[in-house]
C-alpha cells in the first residue's frame, strides 16, 4: 500500500568499461546517492580523461619513472585497467586489485595483459593501486602517482591527495545524471543520502519535487515574491 521504492546505492547513468548500464525503474519513493550534488561537479567526457591518463603514463615512463594510478580496488581499477589497453605500456596491479580483478575474469571479463606487483622489475611498467599503497610506492625507486576520482574537479585535488596529478573519472552520478535520474524515476517523494545531499534536495524543492536529506537537518525555503 506504500507503492513502490527504489534505492540507489552507488551509481553513474554514463556507460562505463567495467560495468553494465544502470536500469532506472519508475518508483514512488526514491532514495538516491548524492555524491556530486552540487551544479559544479559535471565530469568531462571519459574519453577525454581517459586520453590524458594514457599521455601522463607515457610520458612518465619516457621520463625514465614509473607512473602508479590510485584508485579503488573494486570497480575503478578494472575501469582504467581496461582504459589503458591502448596505452602500449605494460601493466602490474596490486595483490588486492589483482585478486579482484581475477574474479572479474572468473564472470568472463576480458582485460589487456596484466601482472601482479614485482617491485625489482617494475621498470616500464604502469602500476595500478589503491590509494592506501604507501609501502607499495615507496618500492619504486622514481614514481609519479595520479589519483583517478571524481573529486579531481576540485582545484585543489592532487595537493589534497598528496599526488602528481588528478583525473576525474568517477563510478558516481555526476550532478546532471542525478537530474535525469530523478526525471526517468518520475518519484512522488526523494531522499537523498551521502555528499552533498542536503543541497541536492533543496535543488529538487526548487524544481518542484518532493525531497528530503536523510539524517539532516532540511531547513524549508520560505518564497519571497
Amino acid at each position: 500500500e506504500h507503492g513502490s521504492l527504489l534505492y540507489t546505492g552507488d551509481f553513474k547513468l554514463r556507460p562505463g568499461l567495467a560495468a553494465e548500464p544502470c536500469a532506472t525503474p519508475r518508483a514512488d519513493t526514491l532514495i538516491m546517492e548524492t555524491t556530486f550534488g552540487l551544479p559544479r561537479y559535471v565530469m568531462p567526457p571519459e574519453s577525454a580523461v581517459i586520453a590524458q591518463i594514457i599521455a601522463f603514463c607515457q610520458q612518465t615512463v619516457a621520463d625514465g619513472a614509473t607512473p602508479a594510478l590510485l584508485c579503488y580496488s573494486l570497480g575503478k581499477s578494472q575501469e582504467v585497467l581496461l582504459a589503458l589497453a591502448t596505452a602500449g605500456l605494460p601493466i602490474m596491479l596490486h595483490a588486492e586489485t589483482l585478486r579482484l580483478t581475477r574474479v572479474y575474469e572468473k564472470l568472463g571479463m576480458t582485460f589487456p595483459p596484466f601482472r601482479e606487483f614485482a617491485g625489482r622489475e617494475v621498470a616500464g611498467h604502469i602500476v595500478i593501486c589503491p590509494a592506501h599503497s604507501s609501502g607499495l610506492l615507496s618500492r619504486i625507486p622514481a614514481v609519479r602517482t595520479a589519483v583517478i576520482t571524481g573529486w579531481a574537479l576540485d582545484p585543489s585535488a592532487k595537493f589534497r591527495y598528496g599526488c602528481d596529478e588528478a583525473f576525474p573519472l568517477s563510478d558516481h552520478a555526476d550532478f546532471p545524471d542525478l537530474l535525469a535520474l530523478v526525471e526517468r524515476v518520475q518519484p512522488k517523494i526523494v531522499y537523498t543520502l551521502h555528499g552533498f545531499a542536503q543541497e541536492f534536495a533543496t535543488t529538487l524543492r526548487a524544481r518542484g519535487v518532493e525531497a528530503w536529506a536523510i539524517g539532516k537537518q532540511n531547513q524549508m525555503e520560505l518564497p519571497i515574491s
